[in-house]
């Protein structure tokens, strides 16, 4: 079986377009390549640039790597997106780049950022997302559901142990997404602090790339271990993938490990890269769309007053949140063809990159796309999970999540408040929110007295 990875179109360090470019290449000191750019969180007046003046822009790239056509108009990215005969996920996978063969260190890792479900082309992606379906259909899900509201639970009393003031990335949204995936995955109880270890060091190993000082002065025994953690995190999958192969449970690593493609098992390299999609993906949108929410509903008061005063409205309030937040930030297709967006002339093998973040502020699809109002027509037409036949396959699970979570975070702390301190990752692909400060009750005010209640026994 081909791998992705063995086919995937490395850079070549093209820095002029094709054919002439017909929008400005704006200047901005906001490099979008460059993660350490994204440490301000999404760059919204250059977005409206964009939109306005460079609809489809040339874009520049760092380290020699090849330069490519950002994409940021609403209907210009709904576009790429259904047309995937057109625009490839695989010919040069969803990275911003891929370096030299030789470069590609730990070799094993690389792969697996390659050889997964997101990067496939049809017709192999539609038969990998129609074998893991049934772990994200509504009736799952809701099965799902129960579990999840059992945890948020818990997780309230962990914030209260911790707060009034509490980090909320910490306590609450670094952990929710994690055991919900754990819980579909079916990753065995005393595996699962290995998983969050494991996580933990990818998303440094991302810091490492964009700013090695800064992250050995934070975590000085970082680069001698990171070599040793991804053989370990790859060993574990690998005897998981045979164990499910040997003995099958009711688990989505099943579902995985008894994959086909075009009549034959996965080799190794795809049960690798399926299985971490899964936790990087899922992890990734529903953690920072829940420490989002906070920051939003503190910034529009008036629609947190909206869900406390009717709790119905929490899905329409999560739909709008994930509009306005956009947790992943782009994908990357690659032209198959030479083509057009917005009469713009893309060639053959050039990227295109879109921008959803940039889709979802377009107010010609929503008008004052700067304010929260979970009251708009359109509040599910957002494109935060994509959109076509991409779109992402867990957007019913991390919907869920949000709502169970918002639920019942108002129905114990209604003056959640978020204090001002934020901190963004560097990272260009998702919208890495690493710390977000709240006040459980409020500016200013105090835990609430618990007022013993009498029941019946006790009144004479």
């Amino acid at each position: 079986m081909q791998l992705i990875s063995d086919e995937i179109a490395v850079d070549t360090g093209q820095t002029t377009p094709t054919f002439p470019a017909i929008y400005p290449e704006l200047e901005t000191d906001f490099e979008l390549s460059n993660p350490n750019s994204w440490r301000r969180g999404h760059p919204y007046e250059l977005y409206e640039r964009m939109r306005t003046e460079a609809p489809v822009m040339w874009s520049k790239m760092r380290s020699g790597a090849s330069r490519y056509w950002s994409v940021s108009r609403y209907e210009d990215i709904k576009a790429v997106e259904l047309q995937p005969g057109i625009f490839s996920s695989a010919r040069g996978g969803i990275n911003l780049a891929v370096p030299e063969r030789r470069h590609w260190k730990p070799e094993i890792l690389i792969r697996a950022s390659m050889d997964n479900l997101i990067s496939m082309d049809e017709p192999q992606h539609m038969q990998m997302r129609i074998q893991q379906k049934d772990f994200f259909i509504p009736a799952y899900v809701a099965e799902l559901r129960e579990k999840v509201r059992g945890k948020v639970d818990r997780l309230c009393d962990d914030l209260e142990a911790n707060g009034p003031v509490v980090d909320f990335v910490k306590v609450f949204s670094n952990e929710l997404p994690l055991y919900t995936l754990c819980e579909m995955l079916g990753v065995d109880e005393a595996d699962r602090p290995k998983i969050v270890y494991w996580m933990h060091y990818l998303e440094m190993a991302s810091q490492f790339m964009s700013n090695p000082l800064r992250t050995f002065l934070g975590e000085p025994l970082f680069p001698f271990r990171f070599k040793t953690v991804v053989e370990e995190m790859f060993d574990y999958g690998a005897r998981v993938m045979a164990d499910r192969r040997a003995n099958p449970r009711e688990d989505l690593l099943t579902v995985i490990a008894h994959s086909k493609l075009e009549g034959d098992e996965l080799p190794q390299e795809y049960l690798d890269g399926s299985w971490l999609l899964i936790i990087f993906a899922g992890n990734d949108t529903t953690r920072n769309s829940l420490s989002g929410t906070i920051k939003l509903m503190t910034e529009f008061p008036d629609q947190r007053a909206i869900v406390l005063n009717d709790p119905s409205m929490i899905p329409k309030m999560s739909e709008e949140a994930l509009r306005m937040v956009s947790p992943v930030k782009h994908m990357r297709r690659t032209a198959l063809e030479d083509t057009e967006i917005n009469g713009q002339r893309i060639a053959k093998d050039e990227k295109v990159v879109m921008w959803y973040g940039a889709g979802n502020r377009d107010r010609e699809v929503f008008p004052n796309p700067d304010v929260f109002d979970m009251t708009r027509d359109n509040v599910g037409k957002h494109i935060a999970f994509g959109h076509g036949i991409h779109k992402c396959l867990g957007a019913r699970v991390a919907q869920m999540q949000l709502r169970v979570a918002y639920e019942q975070l108002f129905a114990r702390f209604p003056n959640i408040e978020f204090t001002g301190q934020i901190k963004y990752g560097p990272n260009a692909l998702v919208h890495a929110i690493s710390k977000l400060e709240v006040n459980l009750y409020g500016k200013g005010n105090a835990r609430p007295t618990q007022v013993q209640v009498k029941t019946p026994s006790m009144v004479s």
